[in-house]
């Protein structure tokens, strides 16, 4: 049975919308996490801004309810319009047992499904020291990262190995999720990893995942990334 992670990145006054949605498909799951958007501090203050606050939104739902989850969420809260929020899904290899595979399929019958691994989009995870995001940004946008998502988090690394590399693994930490067009995943994560990699004061450590499906982010057509040029 194909499975998704489906994430949705909102503003955080938009969450509850985005969890009556879910609760609608009678879906089992919507956990809902608190972050901020990747904006320096010199553009808010330029322009007389406050940092955005943002929700994450996460639910599990079979190829068909991630289908239908889009589609009501393009309806419900035109999530297909830029600058109304982000909505992707990442396929789920697998699922630790039984029972949780019950829950989340509501007891559905599990076949052999595989999703579709032929992506045009991937989600960089990028794992930071706390207060880093900037300097992780302003390496990922000149290779083509259009903007981020930051949450905060608390590494746990064991004893033995809270440092390797000069990577300190129990620090409170930062993850930055940033949706890149698969072709210029590569460049940006390159770059991230040399600006702002170990031995750095972000000490990143950066991996990505396969998207399936994405609604929300701007198309850049071609003249735009000439003008840019």
């Amino acid at each position: 049975m194909e499975l998704n992670l489906v994430m949705t990145i909102v503003s955080r006054v938009r969450h509850e919308a985005m969890e009556d949605v879910i609760h609608s498909m009678k879906l089992p799951l919507a956990l809902t996490l608190y972050a901020k958007g990747t904006a320096t501090s010199e553009h808010l203050s330029l322009h007389g801004l406050a940092p955005t606050e943002y929700a994450l939104v996460l639910t599990v739902a079979d190829g068909e309810q991630t289908r239908r989850l889009m589609r009501q969420t393009k309806l419900r809260m035109f999530i297909d319009i830029p600058g109304n929020g982000i909505m992707l899904s990442v396929p789920l290899k697998s699922v630790g047992g039984g029972k949780t595979m019950a829950y989340l399929t509501d007891n559905k019958t599990v076949t052999g499904e595989k999703p579709n691994m032929n992506t045009t989009h991937e989600l960089v995870v990028v794992i930071l020291n706390e207060g880093c995001s900037d300097m992780v940004m302003a390496a990922a946008r000149p290779a083509g990262a259009t903007g981020g998502t930051v949450l905060s988090g608390k590494g746990t690394g064991a004893r033995e190995s809270e440092k390797f590399l000069g990577i300190s693994l129990a620090n409170e930490k930062d993850v930055v999720l940033i949706v890149a067009d698969k072709q210029k995943k590569a460049a940006i994560m390159k770059a991230i990893m040399e600006k702002a990699g170990p031995g750095t004061e972000a000490a990143v450590i950066c991996f990505s995942l396969p998207v399936t499906a994405v609604e929300g982010l701007r198309r850049i057509e071609p003249e735009d990334e000439a003008e840019e040029k």
